[in-house]
């Protein structure tokens, strides 16, 4: 073997190693690359316990329960599946029933999302593109928020 085809064995050989190093560092973000996922992705992924993930949705209504200390439990619902959220801490002043919401948080062994950070909607007009999207997906869209956001209401900055 000549020493051109050596280096070039060796360059071939290293452009090769870096390929699969690219590849496994790839496939091992693919879940973590995601913005949140909806009830329904956690459910059918089978989440493990104790994996840190952003879960989002809808707040159900009917669902929040305040108690001492700042203890706050809730259910996040996509409209197919529904998952009960526990937090402890200031809730931001936006948060209610019936409007969107992401926590950041892991999800415990009986099925409890506990969350460690609640982000609520900045205003009445702002609904995340992948909130809006997984709600036209389960049927649960209501056409007023298209006028809304189009419309340029209160708060939108252009």
């Amino acid at each position: 073997m000549t020493r051109k085809q050596r280096r070039l064995v060796l360059i071939g050989s290293g452009l090769a190693v870096l390929a699969v190093a690219a590849a496994l560092v790839l496939s091992a973000l693919k879940d973590s690359i995601v913005f949140f996922n909806s009830p329904s992705d956690v459910v059918s992924k089978q989440v493990a316990p104790g994996t840190r993930i952003r879960l989002g949705g809808l707040v159900e209504t009917g669902s929040v329960n305040r108690s001492d200390n700042l203890q706050v439990r809730f259910q996040v619902t996509d409209g197919s599946k529904t998952i009960p959220v526990s937090y402890q801490g200031i809730l931001p002043d936006l948060f209610r029933e019936g409007q969107g919401v992401i926590a950041e948080g892991t999800l415990e062994r009986s099925g409890t999302f506990k969350a460690d950070s609640i982000l609520a909607k900045h205003d009445e007009t702002y609904m995340p593109k992948e909130v809006a999207d997984s709600l036209k997906k389960t049927g649960h869209w209501k056409d007023d928020y298209d006028k809304k956001s189009a419309g340029g209401g209160p708060g939108k900055t252009q």
